[in-house]
């Protein structure tokens, strides 16, 4: 029974045709906007140097290496509830903001399909863009005593209390979800995995860099530049394929012989009471950064790859998976 229940996420993830690492980067038609203005923000929904960070200084960066913008956007951070904070904050106090935009990822749609946005849901904001795609890792320490996905799911199998698992998010997250579609393929009840919660996937680094936990089923654009270090060790990539590029050498968990897969996408939303013709501004200007040479030198030095959908196409995407979502939250009991 749990093993079809696992089944309903993989269609989920097809669904975003995340699977392979080339993905399409279908967008809307371009129109022309207005002088870009000043003083333009991206929140981060979690503390420094995780995905969200990432995500922000992703379109940060390119907007003003590729001078859309007049003056560099700024990036703050509004931790809490993986999201939740940002989201009513944008809700309730920026409903009209035209300059601010928040990073979102497929986790923000898991988040709301379970009702952890509190009283607001997927169409109390307007989404604008997603720019990347990801892909989940298993990460360790370097000097853990498992040198491959197969030691650590043997581990996990012959001993579950012996794992312990640290990554952003509480039960019912993307990256629990990762652990738990680990734990699964394994043939370990999820519900006896050890899970620590953090605020974002730096802190849940940095946990497993101290001790305090041994695994982080995190994503590959978080290992960005911190391989160099020496400080971690790639067990597997959670992609269908091998990835390209500096990450080819990592094997996923597919070849390793367990059947765990796992796609992000990466993007942002807009207050909900903004014009449209602001709107518009910001899907012209998103179209406009996605094509520039300044964006895909961002999006491959950060550990990302190809996925853009803008404006109306985007948010369909991410209603129709938050309804996919309910359906899967509801199968495996995760609704509170």
């Amino acid at each position: 029974m749990l093993k079809n229940r696992w089944k309903t996420w993989v269609f989920t993830i097809t669904l975003l045709g995340l699977s392979l690492p080339g993905c399409s980067n279908t967008t809307e038609s371009n129109t022309t906007s207005e002088t870009p203005r000043n003083n333009l923000e991206c929140i981060a929904p979690a503390k420094p140097g995780g995905g969200f960070d990432l995500t922000c200084r992703l379109v940060a960066n390119s907007l003003e290496k590729s001078n859309l913008i007049e003056q560099p956007m700024q990036v703050t951070y509004l931790p809490g509830g993986i999201g939740a904070v940002a989201y009513n904050n944008i809700v309730g106090t920026r409903p009209e903001d035209n300059n601010v935009i928040v990073a979102a990822s497929t986790g923000s749609a898991l988040n709301l399909a379970q009702g952890k946005f509190g009283e607001y849901d997927e169409n109390a904001v307007r989404w604008l863009a997603a720019l990347g795609a990801d892909y989940g890792v298993v990460v360790v320490k370097a000097d853990s005593p498992w040198q491959n996905l197969d030691d650590l799911m043997q581990a996990l199998k012959n001993d579950p209390d012996s794992v312990v698992f640290g990554a952003s998010g509480s039960i019912g997250s993307q990256d629990w979800m990762k652990a738990a579609l680990l734990a699964q393929a394994a043939g370990v009840d999820p519900r006896q995995m050890r899970f620590v919660a953090y605020e974002g996937g730096g802190e849940a680094l940095i946990s497993v860099l101290g001790g305090q936990t041994a695994v982080c089923p995190c994503d590959i654009s978080e290992m960005k530049g911190q391989m160099q270090s020496g400080n971690y060790r790639i067990l597997a990539v959670l992609a269908d394929e091998r990835l390209t590029g500096e990450f080819s050498e990592y094997p996923t968990a597919k070849e390793q012989g367990y059947d765990v897969t796992w796609a992000v996408w990466r993007g942002y939303y807009v207050p909900p009471n903004i014009s449209e013709a602001e709107y518009q501004w910001w899907t012209d200007t998103m179209t406009k950064l996605a094509e520039s040479p300044e964006f895909k030198q961002e999006l491959a030095e950060r550990g990302l790859f190809p996925y853009t959908k803008i404006g109306s196409e985007y948010e369909t995407i991410v209603k129709e998976q938050v309804k996919e979502f309910r359906e899967l939250v509801e199968q495996i009991r995760l609704s509170s």
